[in-house]
């Protein structure tokens, strides 16, 4: 005969949620309710006409979005170009910076003298103040007074106009990304690499293995999951810079560098943009969970196999 158990005190039954209520709340608060009023006011447009201050914003539903991708739009054509150059730059971001990254680790994670000398000073840029990074490049980028065009008119070049030129405005900011968060992303592969075991690097070399074939048959595939996170949060990272623009020509001649968020940092304070500001937010925030989303699923698809 099985002995029936006495029913919980409400008090024990309600525990669990008193407990995570107040995290719950914080998430509501600052996350759950701003992403419902930023889909809520993206299809919307503020109220129009002499006494529009105090009028309720007019309903258009997806009008905002199709404004958006209309070259022929105000923000339109705006948008649309600031959307390629912020595709451009991330991934060209996650195709340089991602590597680069890898190959310092791989680099400084031999003994050697002044080892962590050289790992400082490569991580060094990561703790740098964005806004002062950017300074630093400003100057650096300067036509009469910069490094960079200082080192050419030693080569007999004459010089480049680094944020003025619309075809190098964009590249000098990605320069400056790379710079930014290269030291920053081989801290995590020197951690990868740092949890393998030497001895399977032993065996191959008795087995014949190169370098190059220990690379790429035993380095790349146990630093898979590193290299998934630090791809998604370059490409995350991407999609985030702002800060770097005030200082670096904000956002070039005629959006030649402009990025999305930036963009939609200097659009905020209209009245009239508001609804076409929250579409923006819409646009990013799908594209970078479309881009993470599948990156999740195309290296766990592999591992599967």
């Amino acid at each position: 005969m099985r002995l029936s158990t006495p029913p919980k005190p409400l008090v024990a039954r309600l525990q669990p949620y008193l407990l995570i209520a107040p995290t719950l709340i914080l998430v509501l608060m600052f996350n759950v309710v701003p992403a419902v009023k930023t889909v809520t006011d993206s299809l919307h447009k503020p109220a129009r006409g002499l006494n529009a201050a105090g009028k309720p914003p007019e309903f258009v539903g997806a009008q905002n979005f199709h404004d958006l991708f209309d070259e022929s739009h105000y923000l339109g054509a705006r948008f649309l170009r600031s959307f390629r150059n912020t595709i451009v730059f991330a991934l060209a971001t996650v195709a340089l910076g991602v590597p680069l990254g890898l190959l310092l680790a791989l680099l400084l994670n031999h003994e050697q003298p002044l080892l962590g000398v050289w790992r400082f000073a490569v991580f060094y840029p990561s703790l740098l103040p964005l806004i002062g990074a950017a300074s630093i490049w400003s100057f650096i980028f300067s036509d009469s007074i910069g490094l960079a065009n200082a080192v050419l008119r030693s080569l007999g070049h004459p010089g480049l106009n680094w944020l003025g030129d619309r075809t190098l405005a964009l590249l000098s900011v990605i320069i400056v990304n790379i710079w930014k968060q290269a030291g920053y992303f081989m801290i995590f592969f020197l951690a990868g690499l740092q949890n393998i075991p030497r001895d399977i690097y032993e065996a191959a070399s008795l087995d014949g293995a190169s370098g190059w074939q220990q690379f790429a048959a035993l380095t790349l595939p146990l630093l898979r999951r590193t290299l998934l996170f630090v791809i998604v949060i370059s490409f995350i990272f991407a999609f985030q810079t702002v800060e770097q623009l005030q200082a670096l020509g904000e956002g070039g001649p005629n959006d030649s560098a402009n990025l999305l968020l930036y963009l939609i940092f200097q659009n905020i304070s209209e009245r009239r943009n508001w609804g076409y500001v929250n579409a923006m937010t819409i646009v990013l925030i799908g594209v970078v969970l479309t881009f993470t989303l599948s990156n999740f699923l195309l290296f766990e698809r592999d591992e599967s196999n």
